[in-house]
């Protein structure tokens, strides 16, 4: 296909043609336009006839579609055996294609996750807010709307089952005193096994899961079976862990005529731009989670709602799959997520809008908490176009400053310089773009600090593209910042001022700096600070952009000198070169773990051979 190619809707040959080579079988399906961009990815347990529909006349289609459908230039598709991989593999394109007329739900980090590496041997437990699938046993619950409470079932988890406390151990050849407090089973020291922890860490994933009341009948039977075997220590261990369990759920119950089904409760609030989507989880008639999400609101409100539903549901275990699901408005594939949720779960999962009575009202309470977030939502937005436009009156910007950037540097007595860039779209951290960079200046050393030669050296290699290429066009590149600021007063200032008139730069960028003892603004040539009041919005955006960029800036000098400290170390060690620690610190963590280790073990790792195994052994064990 060609970039001229006409449309499928312009051509009725062409399009007659590409249709009846649609089997009626199940399957996915692509809409691709004249640039051969995929724009639309849908599934259907008839291909042919789904596909079809799009093109009738008559064929009750929004707006939204009936744009796409203008633009189709092409349709491929792929045959599945089933419904359930047809759904799957729809889930896997849209998040690889991200297509422009799909539903696309937003990772804005809003809301935490709660992960469980259950690919280590002691599953760790901990709360974030990126949600990376990274190694595939790993589980991710959530995403909570209120990380407050979270953080609060976190810590009560973590008070009635023993676990680990601390991400890394505190000495070398004894537990801390987590363990002498019965806190933690000694995992530092492996004094648990890990089939014994994993099974206390299953009763903390149960919490998450929504079966409380599950896993509080589960301890009640063990507590009876502990008592009639007279080990009464054990029993009132247990009888104190469903107390704390059933606290958790305490003044949750939710008014529903059967408490024996569990449901799910989906409904969602919108304006324009973002639609806000709350899930309720209801097990046993209370209320056990809260899930909320954010998509674009350009779809039909169904298909958003589905489109949550398949990706909340595509990683779930069959037990945190509920019977029933309430939705607020008719689902587009509603029986082929029934029917694949329904195979997953062994039972029958029903899908229904209701109208009247009890459930109905279920779902107003839901819709009224999804306005409540989607005012938030505004709230937050209203704020940063107020911040946006102050900080344009401030600095006499022409236009709204779409792209921010703020530089900080960190080092200590000059040892382990390095800098940070981060960037603000819209008022907002867009963390895909910050940026690390190491101070390579030969003078800014252990001793000797030179921050204004420092912050001159990042700029110039932040920008020094745009002179290697003068193709490349400042006006209009999204990568080309409307504001820079520079964290300090006027020499950190002058020294970027300088190297940008060296590069022709200074007339095409606008540059300030925010100086901290009094929050005063710097423009170049200048002497005097702006009068403005550190407490209005545009002068808080850049202090939270100075704090974001000092705050990255710092982290990544800690992890540099962390670094640097444990390969001092492992330098000593003759044959084991910069690759090689690089490995090892990879598979063991950290340097206790390395020296801890048996010759054997060293030599599992990769590229450590036997010999050099002992080498390392007999280093740390002279």
């Amino acid at each position: 296909m060609t970039k001229s190619s006409p449309t499928l809707v312009k051509d009725p040959e062409r399009l007659e043609s590409r249709l009846a080579e649609i089997p009626p079988e199940p399957g996915v399906y692509f809409m691709r336009d004249a640039s051969d961009r995929i724009i639309y990815i849908g599934k259907s347990r008839k291909l042919r006839s789904r596909v079809r529909s799009y093109f009738r006349d008559g064929y009750n289609k929004s707006d939204r579609i009936a744009t796409m459908v203008k633009q189709v230039a092409e349709i491929e598709f792929i045959v599945t055996d089933t419904e359930a991989e047809a759904l799957a593999l729809e889930a896997n394109l849209i998040k690889q294609h991200q297509p422009y007329f799909n539903v696309l739900l937003k990772d804005d980090k809003k809301y935490p996750y709660v992960c469980i590496t259950w690919s280590e041997d002691y599953p760790r437990i901990f709360i974030t807010r990126k949600r990376q699938l990274g190694k595939e046993k790993d589980k991710f619950y959530g995403p909570y709307t209120d990380a407050g409470l979270l953080r609060e079932i976190l810590r009560i988890s973590k008070r009635i089952f023993s676990l680990r406390q601390r991400p890394q151990p505190l000495f070398k050849d004894r537990p801390c005193l987590n363990y002498d407090l019965g806190r933690c089973p000694g995992v530092c020291q492996q004094l648990i096994s890990p089939e014994e922890y994993r099974k206390t860490v299953q009763k903390v994933a149960m919490v998450f899961q929504g079966r409380t009341q599950e896993l509080i009948d589960i301890l009640k039977q063990q507590m009876d079976k502990a008592a009639e075997a007279l080990n009464f220590e054990a029993a009132a261990r247990i009888r104190d862990q469903i107390a704390g369990l059933k606290s958790l759920t305490a003044d949750q119950k939710v008014a529903l005529p059967d408490d024996t089904v569990s449901r799910d409760a989906i409904a969602l609030a919108a304006d324009d731009q973002h639609a806000c989507i709350q899930l309720f989880q209801i097990r046993a008639g209370q209320l056990v989670g809260r899930l909320g999400f954010v998509a674009n609101a350009q779809a039909e409100f169904g298909a958003i709602l589905q489109r949550v539903l398949e990706e909340h549901y595509q990683t779930a275990d069959s037990v945190e799959i509920p019977t029933e699901i309430l939705v607020q408005h008719e689902l587009p594939d509603s029986e082929i997520l029934a029917d694949v949720l329904t195979g997953k779960k062994g039972r029958k999962v029903t899908i229904l809008a209701p109208q009247r009575q009890t459930k109905a009202e279920l779902i107003e309470m839901v819709e009224r908490n999804a306005q409540y977030e989607l005012q938030r939502m505004q709230k937050l937005g209203d704020r940063n176009q107020q911040a946006m436009q102050d900080l344009a009156a401030i600095v006499d910007l022409p236009d709204l400053p779409h792209r921010i950037e703020g530089y900080d540097i960190s080092h200590i007595q000059g040892s382990n310089a390095v800098a940070s860039q981060v960037v603000f779209i819209d008022g907002l951290p867009a963390k895909q773009h910050y940026r690390h960079y190491k101070i390579k200046n030969p003078t800014v050393t252990a001793g000797h600090s030179d921050d204004f030669a420092s912050l001159a050296e990042v700029i110039q290699r932040r920008f020094r593209k745009y002179i290697e290429d003068p193709q490349l066009t400042r006006a209009g590149n999204p990568d080309w910042p409307d504001l820079v600021m520079i964290d300090g007063g006027k020499g950190q200032l002058s020294s970027v001022v300088a190297i940008l008139q060296e590069m022709n730069l200074l007339e095409d960028l606008r540059v300030v700096s925010l100086a901290k003892r009094r929050e005063e603004i710097f423009l170049p040539g200048e002497s005097q600070p702006l009068e403005t009041d550190a407490e209005q919005p545009g002068v808080q955006l850049l202090r939270r952009l100075r704090d974001e960029a000092h705050r990255f800036a710092v982290s990544f000098h800690r992890q540099q000198r962390s670094d640097k400290l444990k390969r001092s170390r492992l330098d000593e060690i003759p044959g084991l070169g910069h690759h090689r620690q690089k490995v090892l610190l990879g598979h063991f963590r950290s340097v206790d773990y390395i020296r801890q280790a048996t010759p054997a073990q060293l030599a599992e790792v990769s590229g450590i051979g036997p010999r050099l195994a002992q080498e390392i052994y007999d280093y740390f064990h002279p």
